[in-house]
């Protein structure tokens, strides 16, 4: 944020960008607010889970999303750290790497991958978009892959990857 190319503005606008997804983060993930949450977001916004496709569109999808969907399937052990973020004036792009124990079924993730009870760690990248100071898109993607494999499951999924075979 020292960068002196940027108007005293610009910097204050990203720093307002920060704090209100640093916020939207610790409402879900933290505090498991949904209400919280879903009040940070634009009156037309969504939230998506790729490769999953979950999510919602407008203000009541994004809760009944989040209220039914995302925050009940949590695990209560999940954690999450920020490895790198990238913002311009309205976009910010956030890599995490999450941890959990894979002790209930992740609808909203891994539709249909029943728990292994394993202890995962799974990289995500979130892509955020702001609208006058509210979040007006944010898109999840998640190393599907990566975590089929550290789950021991089949990795045939949404994204019709699969492993390749070890034999020549």
């Amino acid at each position: 944020m020292g960068d002196d190319s940027m108007t005293p503005g610009m910097q204050v606008l990203m720093k307002q960008m920060e704090e209100l997804r640093d916020r939207f983060c610790s409402d879900l993930f933290d505090r498991r607010d949904a209400d919280a949450a879903a009040a940070a977001m634009a009156v037309g916004g969504s939230v998506q889970e790729v490769p999953s496709g979950a999510g919602g569109t407008g203000a009541d999808d994004v809760h009944r999303y989040l209220s039914q969907d995302f925050l009940p399937h949590l695990p209560p052990d999940l954690t999450h750290e920020r490895l790198s973020r990238t913002l311009d004036t309205r976009k910010l792009v956030d890599e995490v790497e999450f941890s959990f124990t894979h002790d209930r079924e992740l609808p909203w993730l891994l539709p249909g991958v029943a728990p292994t009870g394993r202890q995962v760690t799974v990289l995500a990248m979130s892509l955020v978009r702001i609208r006058q100071n509210k979040i007006d898109a944010v898109r999840t993607l998640w190393d599907e892959a990566g975590l089929r494999r550290a789950l021991g499951v089949d990795t045939l999924g949404a994204t019709g990857a699969h492993r390749p075979s070890s034999a020549a």
